[in-house]
């Protein structure tokens, strides 16, 4: 008599050809049964012979689809209904999702072949998709990942699609965005005096607008792309001044990856990361000069084509270097309603190519970097998010609103950590709106009942994120320290819970334990224990607040009015502007001012000593500056930063800075003096405090440790101590990190503060409100 058995499989497996697969693997086997996507996964049931249950368990974790994740398969007993054949069942809606949604994928070789096959039904078809590649994230709506939840609902399938969709040797079965040129959606190019608006016509019009220096809105995947030729300098300088994007650099396509390799300097990691299936802007070191594209930078971001489109825009005469930046204004996040981005563009892009398949939400560019302790994500969103990153014990839904700047918000659903898109800075209202829209997204998605949750928020009681908590009036809202966040979300990543370690978290701003401004602390402790502040940067005067991150002089006043003997620093070498005097005059009367340890307001010091003086035009542009400026110098001895009781002292620091910098040393040569002093300071203090609490692993977290010269630095040095280093690889060590280490830090119940309802807290969560 045949036997039966039941198989759960969690992971990344709806959307990415799992069931086909299932179904040849059971018909391989000699199995009957069926298999179906369910609200955690997907569901097998099988009947036959117990010896073939093994070997299709086996082969189903070693041969699994390559767009598919794998994290756990349960098997459990059942009872044989007399099941003949193996079938493919409707999915089925019972309990709360929890299953893992996949990313959006990039366009995999056999459709490319197709794309450019002229006697293929989807010749030049650019929304020409299979089970291996295409839209997912950006255009389901709810989950189970069927068809009628996504944003092709509107399409029927005509017979030549629906046969494919049907067929389960078809690479396309249940393929849910399918289709063709007679039954889908299209592309047509606004404004336009052609009659016909089908890809065949838009399409070739595009590329000779790009060609001749135009500027293209390009709809893709989770948004616009604004689009000009590279090589063309006024053509990106217009952009430039359209876009009010000053100095930022700006992300580049290249059209395959040969051109690639001309532009920066690949090396085997960084090409693995271009390559792979998130498709992501990969930042190298340049090759050749693209001043205009990355002012006084020498990394550019670089990017392959990911979608047919592009790949068709490439192929009918466009240029081979695109710049490819997120269609908005200077800080705005990314348009994605073809109506707003009509509106919102208007006067920047010369002309729209638009596509008709409406996407489900903004989902911008992932940008990485291949680091000295492995691939970093500096912003993680297409091709990566909304992905699991981790377990989390406990199974009470938990909804982290991460920080203010570089938003990104966690969803914990039965455990699974889902990191969110990268949303943005707070401040500005669109991405206000695009935070509110996330959280509802999530939140409905997964079916969470707010009454449930448990919403934990940063602990700045001015934080829009913080105000937020406080407008959702949801009973149960706790606050965690931004920095230990930030160490948490690199153990979090690990799923060390237990571990202690040293942690070191380095950034511009984050609301401390005492009011003041953090940013140069190291904890010890655990995720399940919670982390004591044990050390940090001596204490500065911030004067004018927030103001003080946008002029390096303003933040520079209040450390150098604690180093003695500088010269006047209005003159030259130094020629600082009337700010600082102004500045200093704050720090004197104590008006306005803040106490700070921020180790990004410290780097800002030292480039304005350096000559970065004037006003900064994009978040961390003037310590970016220094670490480039650093590279160009020689491996020089450091600058003493001593570790002195509990404080690194950053006076001898900066004091020798402005003395060579009067004796005339290159400047280069001084910003390579002070990156290995800062390294060197913080190497000597992790040695003392390990040899103290005799632990043995460090990690490292914060937008600081995006310097990756000082990375470099600190691998030699910690590698010498005998000291592990951590850091992170999942999440972004800045504060698109912040929102994973929160959730970690709630699950084990290692609050900081219930919400504050201070009077700010409350004026913000009534204007969000009323929002």
């Amino acid at each position: 008599m045949a036997s039966a058995c039941s198989i759960r499989v969690r992971g990344v497996v709806q959307g990415v050809g799992f069931r086909p697969f299932v179904y040849r693997l059971a018909s391989a086997h000699a199995l009957s049964g069926w298999v179906l996507n369910g609200e955690e996964g997907v569901e097998i049931h099988l009947e036959g012979a117990e010896t073939g249950f093994e070997t299709f368990v086996q082969d189903l974790k070693a041969q699994p689809p390559l767009a598919a994740t794998i994290t756990e398969i349960e098997v459990h007993p059942a009872d044989p209904v007399g099941l003949t054949e193996f079938t493919i069942r409707e999915s089925e809606h019972r309990f709360h999702p929890t299953v893992r949604i996949s990313p959006d994928l990039p366009v995999c070789d056999d459709c490319l072949k197709e794309l450019f096959d002229s006697a293929n039904p989807r010749y030049q078809y650019p929304y020409i998709n299979c089970t291996n590649c295409g839209p997912r994230y950006s255009v389901v709506v709810a989950l189970p990942y069927d068809r009628p939840n996504t944003t092709m609902k509107q399409w029927p399938l005509d017979a030549f699609c629906e046969k494919e969709y049907r067929d389960p040797a078809n690479r396309r079965f249940h393929a849910q965005p399918v289709a063709c040129p007679a039954c889908g959606p299209d592309y047509y190019l606004y404004p336009s005096d052609e009659t016909s608006a089908g890809t065949n016509d838009s399409v070739p019009h595009a590329a000779e607008i790009l060609q001749s220096g135009g500027i293209l809105a390009v709809k893709g995947l989770g948004g616009y792309h604004l689009a000009c030729d590279a090589r063309n300098p006024v053509s990106v300088a217009a952009l430039r001044d359209r876009k009010y994007r000053k100095e930022k650099p700006f992300a580049l396509m290249a059209k395959d990856i040969s051109v690639a390799r001309t532009l920066v300097d690949l090396t085997l990691d960084a090409e693995a990361l271009l390559t792979s299936a998130a498709r992501p802007i990969v930042l190298a070191r340049t090759k050749m000069e693209f001043a205009e594209v990355s002012p006084d930078n020498n990394e550019l971001g670089v990017m392959l084509p990911y979608t047919p489109l592009q790949h068709l825009l490439f192929a009918a005469g466009a240029p081979d270097v695109l710049v490819m930046t997120s269609a908005n204004r200077s800080s705005e996040p990314i348009a994605y309603e073809d109506d707003d981005a009509l509106q919102r563009l208007a006067g920047v892009a010369d002309s729209f190519l638009i596509g008709q398949r409406a996407i489900a939400r903004r989902v911008d560019d992932s940008v990485v970097r291949a680091g000295i302790f492995g691939p970093v994500i500096l912003r993680r969103a297409r091709g990566y998010a909304p992905g699991a990153v981790t377990s989390l014990p406990g199974e009470r839904p938990i909804l982290a609103l991460g920080a203010d700047l570089k938003n990104t918000i966690t969803l914990v659903v039965n455990g699974q950590a889902f990191v969110s898109q990268h949303i943005g800075d707070l401040d500005h209202y669109e991405s206000l709106r695009a935070f509110q829209e996330t959280i509802d997204d999530l939140v409905s998605m997964y079916e969470v009942n707010w009454d449930e949750l448990l919403l934990v928020h940063d602990l700045h009681p001015e934080y829009r994120s913080t105000a937020h908590a406080a407008a959702r009036q949801v009973s149960n809202t706790r606050a965690v320290q931004h920095h230990r966040a930030h160490v948490a979300s690199v153990l979090a990543e690990r799923r060390e819970w237990t571990k202690k370690v040293i942690g070191v978290s380095f950034d511009g701003t984050g609301y401390g334990d005492d009011g003041s401004i953090w940013g140069g602390e190291i904890f010890v402790g655990s995720v399940q224990e919670g982390f004591a502040r044990v050390a940090h940067l001596r204490r500065a005067a911030l004067a004018g607040g927030d103001a003080a991150a946008r002029y390096p002089v303003q933040a520079a006043a209040g450390f150098l009015s604690q180093v003695d003997g500088l010269p006047d620093l209005l003159s030259v070498p130094f020629s600082f502007p009337e700010r600082y005097r102004n500045a200093m005059e704050l720090v004197r009367k104590e008006v306005r001012t803040f106490a700070t340890t921020s180790m990004g307001r410290l780097f800002d010091a030292a480039a304005a000593l350096l000559g970065f003086t004037r006003e900064t035009t994009f978040e961390g542009q003037a310590a970016m500056w220094l670490e480039q400026l650093a590279r160009r110098g020689s491996n020089t001895d450091p600058y003493p930063f001593p570790f002195v009781g509990n404080e690194l002292d950053f006076r001898p620091l900066l004091q020798a800075v402005a003395r060579d910098r009067i004796r005339g040393r290159n400047v280069k040569e001084i910003a390579r003096s002070f990156q290995r002093g800062i390294a060197q300071g913080l190497c000597d203090s992790l040695t003392t405090i390990s040899r103290a609490r005799e632990l043995d692993t460090i990690v490292l977290s914060g937008g600081v440790f995006q310097n990756e010269l000082l990375l470099e630095d600190l691998n030699s040095l910690l590698t010498e101590a005998s000291l592990r280093v951590w850091t992170n690889h999942e999440v972004p060590p800045n504060d698109g990190g912040i929102s994973l280490g929160q959730a970690a830090l709630a699950a084990f119940g290692c609050f900081d503060r219930d919400l504050k309802n201070s009077q700010q807290t409350v004026e913000l969560a009534n204007e969000i409100s009323h929002a």
